[in-house]
């Protein structure tokens, strides 16, 4: 989605294929701001590094791991674009792999971009694992994570510019 910078605050979440992880980072965040009565003052989307999952919804596993948790993932895959960098305010790159992917995409983006990581405290891992291929642990992992980052990434996009944890782990 495109939108003109601060009217109103949006987020893009990155993962590689945006078939496991970004779809799930959407999926978390779109409920919180639902449930915070917030969901038509942040656009939230996804998209991933590679095309090669264009168009099509996420992973089996992933879905069914989400939905045991209350989330619903609707999306589609994408691949990020050099525009996605210029008109969302909040990038979240879901490991250091994909951050460096993204900042290949676009030189000097105005988007913020930042890893999920940034959003937690230090028993988390730097990078959200991608769980694409293995077990049932792996999906349920991710969604904890992610949904652990959630309420400080909505904190961050909607006033406060500071660290949440004093990490510093993005670009």
């Amino acid at each position: 989605m495109r939108h003109v910078k601060n009217n109103p605050k949006s987020i893009l979440f990155v993962c590689l294929g945006n078939i496991c992880r970004s779809p799930t980072g959407e999926g978390i965040f779109r409920s919180y701001l639902q449930q915070h009565g917030a969901d038509q003052e942040i656009i939230v989307d996804s998209a991933g590094t590679i095309g090669y999952h264009q168009g099509k919804p996420a992973d089996a596993r992933m879905r069914q791991t989400a939905t045991r948790h209350g989330y619903d993932l609707q999306s589609r895959s994408r691949k990020i674009t050099p525009a996605d960098l210029e008109s969302f305010d909040l990038v979240i790159a879901m490991d250091r792999e994909n951050l460096q992917d993204i900042n290949h995409v676009h030189a000097a983006p105005t988007a913020s971009v930042k890893l999920l990581s940034h959003f937690l405290d230090d028993q988390w891992p730097t990078d959200v694992p991608d769980p694409y291929y293995g077990g049932d642990e792996g999906f349920e992992y991710v969604v904890d994570m992610i949904a652990a980052a959630v309420p400080k990434i909505y904190e961050h996009l909607i006033g406060s510019e500071d660290t949440p944890n004093g990490r510093d782990n993005d670009s």
